[in-house]
């Protein structure tokens, strides 16, 4: 272990004593002689501090403790010469260091993940996709369906009004002159060709081999606007498996998580359109959308600009100018008061009379297209059109101070900070997404917390 290293863990457990975690402390330090029921022990400490109060009420350090605790439990488990099963598990542990661990430690998680990956590609090991699945993900990506079959999914007099417009890939200072400026919609095609995804992520195998045993939260329910909805912990190979499933009841997809930041390699799959650098700024965060076709998103907007890559398969979207705010109903709930209160879907005219006629754009966004979402902007996503499977990357950015810059989430999450439980039966995880608003001269970020149950497939995770 590095010296500065070092230092930060026992800065760490000075910073645990003083908080009064003297059990925890005491068996960190026998986990970091090896000592596997202590390094169990001081988890479970950890976890119990994490769920003690919402996120916001527990301290910073017991976040760092969780992320210490998870790195001593993986540590025998993911040492060389181990067998797949213990690789798996020390992975586990590894990711929800990542996705529940604070950030003092996260480059030695990152590190750690990167020894356990290495030895198991050292291994030759091979993906385990089954030539029947190779089949079913290429079908589910082909996408050959007719336009009428497509209507038949979608809102009605979907395609009937003005079109978003689209425009070949041009260059920032027209986009920043046409649109960013005038915060006028707009997609852009041919501007991701050359994205590596483009081609790999049509290979499962691929897929497969670079992320299969990373366990990755995934949201289940057509969309997060549904009473059913829930979030679960599964790894990406079964995420992988579900997105075939007919069972229209168990709809798994990936949603606004920063998988690129979890799983290094897929980031290098992608690469930031310059258009993100619009007004001048850096890249903050980038999430993954994946899921299979029958997923949607409710009618909704955000504070911040969006760019959307579609990777692959299709995409509707219907946009609604910030100026018909009011005639859309937005929920009264307080965390869902960007959410419409519309079923584009189910349409009831007798009850919100006022959204029936208004105007909108709309269209299909292909593969390899960018659409531009400007801020307050309503807008509602159809997934998958005639392809079974879709996966798109969605790049958000915000102006402060004249400065653009992306922020780490989209807001229109059901819940702003969610928990997996883990346990024998139920799992918990905290989320977190970044809330802006906007005033003259600058942009704040604020969550809320909210607890879901979840009930995940215990023996996969376990």
């Amino acid at each position: 272990m590095a010296t500065g290293g070092g230092e930060k863990r026992a800065e760490l457990l000075r910073r645990i004593t003083e908080e009064g975690g003297f059990a925890f402390v005491a068996s960190a330090e026998k986990a970091a002689a090896g000592d596997v029921r202590a390094a169990e022990a001081a988890r479970e400490m950890a976890w119990e501090q994490l769920h003690s109060a919402p996120r916001d009420e527990v301290g910073a350090a017991w976040r760092d403790a969780y992320a210490l605790a998870c790195l001593h439990v993986a540590a025998p488990r993911g040492a060389g010469g181990g067998g797949d099963d213990d690789r798996r598990a020390a992975l586990r542990a590894l990711d929800m260091g990542l996705i529940m661990g604070g950030g003092l430690l996260r480059a030695e998680l990152e590190d750690a993940i990167a020894r356990v990956v290495a030895d198991r590609r050292g291994g030759d090991c091979e993906a385990a996709a089954a030539a029947g699945d190779v089949e079913r993900w290429k079908e589910g990506i082909a996408g050959d369906g007719d336009l009428a079959d497509v209507l038949k999914l979608l809102p009605v007099k979907s395609l009937s009004r003005k079109k978003i417009e689209r425009r070949s890939c041009i260059p920032l200072e027209a986009f920043i002159r046409d649109y960013f400026i005038r915060e006028a919609p707009v997609i852009l095609s041919g501007c991701i060709d050359h994205w590596p995804a483009r081609t790999k992520w049509k290979d499962i195998k691929y897929l497969e081999r670079i992320a299969g045993d990373r366990t990755i939260p995934v949201e289940v329910g057509k969309n997060y606007a549904c009473t059913e909805w829930k979030q679960e912990l599964i790894t990406f190979s079964q995420f992988l498996e579900r997105m075939w499933s007919s069972d229209s009841a168990n709809l798994t997809y990936v949603a606004q998580h920063p998988l690129f930041d979890q799983i290094k390699e897929l980031r290098g799959d992608i690469t930031v359109p310059e258009y993100c650098s619009a007004g001048g700024g850096e890249l903050q965060s980038i999430n993954a959308w994946f899921g299979p076709h029958g997923t949607l998103t409710p009618l909704h907007h955000d504070l911040h600009h969006n760019l959307f890559a579609q990777v692959l398969g299709r995409k509707y979207f219907r946009l609604y100018p910030a100026s018909v705010s009011v005639e859309l109903y937005p929920q009264t709930e307080t965390i869902l008061s960007n959410t419409s209160q519309v079923d584009l879907d189910n349409f009831d005219e007798t009850e919100f009379p006022k959204a029936a006629d208004l105007e909108f754009m709309d269209g299909i966004l292909e593969e390899g297209d960018l659409l531009y979402i400007p801020p307050k902007w309503w807008h509602y996503m159809s997934y998958g059109a005639d392809h079974l499977f879709y996966l798109a990357v969605d790049l958000t950015f915000v102006i402060i101070c004249d400065r653009a810059l992306t922020a780490n989430c989209t807001v229109h999450n059901k819940y702003s900070k969610t928990i997996f439980r883990e346990s024998v039966t139920v799992i918990w995880i905290w989320m977190t997404c970044v809330f802006i608003w906007d005033s003259p001269k600058q942009v704040k970020g604020k969550g809320n917390a909210s607890h879901t149950n979840l009930q995940p497939n215990c023996t996969s995770l376990s």
